[in-house]
């Protein structure tokens, strides 16, 4: 059978497989006093509040499982508007929202609405992986940029400036990042912005970590900078709704319409049941227990991040939001003689029991002497995972 070259573009997405070598090997220590610890895939241990759930469960009950628009219930779209002007004091009106199947969906309806074949899309490296897979899905191709901790892992307007070329069309930022949580600097941001849109490009911008932002420099969402700037955003992290599959695309007026009909090709809707479960995100009650739940991101961080630094893996930029661990493993690999993360990360799957993500999947700029750890887990967990690292790696002064 032939395989489209448009398939045969998409590399593995190795996070999946040092998950699959986990997890076959989580099922080998299940009944050991060292079972595994899963510090790799980037999701909350909390799921969905109590109000949630029960409008979950009602709208099941009342039979609210038909198809809404393709751009997703009106009152859901008020809500998230209501959203960023309550949170963020900018004012994004519902028209401009289009709820989508997951941020996925949102950034292959933005791709394809966008990006014609041979388009460049300038990104930082590094950055996730799917995000330069959706470019190369519509035909374009995705420019990596090498960053550094002094940039904060992110582009700058001077790198975006000097990388502009004849089929650059425009940026693909995410802030905060994974897999770094850092974020853009408000400065720097608005930079970009005016660069971008001085040659007519376009500005998309991944914020599916935006409400877990741990410092008041960088918690505001690029809508305030104009309404050209297109934003990604999801259900999944703040929300804890990651397999409810339900994300949202803010687009400027003129692209609502464009978006929609792709929308109603490829996807009919976003689920009915997660929307209506959605709208009792934004009850008062539910906002208190995402802010309790974000302090402990954030706590976890706080725990985290030193203990990694005691054995090591020095992490050179304070993640400011998400709840990732950008370390740097190459100072402990030369000791011990292993080649690179990928095969550092191996190892402490199988010496420590631990699973966490090598580099290799967001890029090449020293991607290779680089692990991501997610703080996602549980505080026992992380401390239990310290232990490990101690034990193994020994401390350091």
């Amino acid at each position: 059978m032939r395989i489209s070259t448009r398939a045969e573009r998409i590399e593995p997405f190795y996070v999946m497989e040092v998950a699959k070598a986990a997890s076959k090997l989580a099922r080998d220590v299940a009944h050991t006093e060292r079972p595994m610890i899963f510090l790799n895939i980037g999701e909350p241990d909390f799921t969905a509040p109590p109000l949630v759930r029960e409008a979950a469960e009602r709208a099941i009950r009342n039979g609210a499982t038909q198809y809404t628009q393709a751009t997703g219930m009106p009152e859901l779209r008020e809500r998230i508007s209501g959203w960023y002007a309550e949170r963020f004091k900018v004012d994004v009106p519902a028209r401009r929202i289009v709820v989508t199947a997951g941020a996925s969906a949102a950034l292959q309806l933005a791709c394809l609405a966008l990006i014609d074949a041979g388009d460049e899309i300038l990104m930082p490296d590094p950055s996730y992986p799917c995000n330069r897979h959706f470019v190369s899905a519509a035909e374009g191709r995705a420019l990596l940029l090498p960053t550094s901790a002094a940039e904060r892992f992110q582009l700058s307007a001077d790198a975006v400036r000097a990388a502009w070329g004849e089929r650059t069309r425009g940026v693909l930022l995410a802030s905060p990042s994974n897999p770094t949580g850092t974020s853009i600097h408000p400065d720097e941001l608005r930079a970009i912005v005016d660069v971008v849109r001085g040659r007519g490009g376009i500005t998309l911008i991944d914020e599916i970590y935006l409400g877990l932002s741990f410092d008041d420099t960088f918690g505001h969402t690029a809508l305030a900078l104009g309404d050209d700037v297109i934003s990604v955003n999801s259900f999944s992290k703040y929300f804890n709704m990651t397999g409810w599959r339900l994300g949202w695309l803010v687009v400027p007026d003129a692209l609502v319409p464009v978006v929609e009909r792709l929308a109603q090709n490829l996807f009919i809707c976003a689920s009915t049941v997660s929307q209506h479960a959605a709208l009792a995100c934004f009850e008062a009650a539910s906002i208190a227990e995402y802010e309790r739940r974000r302090a402990e991101f954030k706590a976890r961080r706080d725990f985290f991040i030193p203990a990694l630094e005691s054995v090591g893996l020095r992490v050179p930029v304070l993640p400011d939001g998400a709840f990732y661990a950008w370390a740097d493993c190459g100072r402990v690999c030369a000791e011990r003689g292993i080649a690179n993360s990928w095969d550092f990360s191996f190892e402490l799957m199988h010496q420590a029991h631990l699973a966490v993500t090598p580099g290799r999947d967001f890029g090449q700029a020293e991607t290779a002497r680089f692990v991501r750890f997610s703080t996602a887990s549980a505080m026992s967990q992380l401390q239990e995972a310290a232990e490990r690292l101690r034990a193994l790696l020994g401390a350091r002064g």
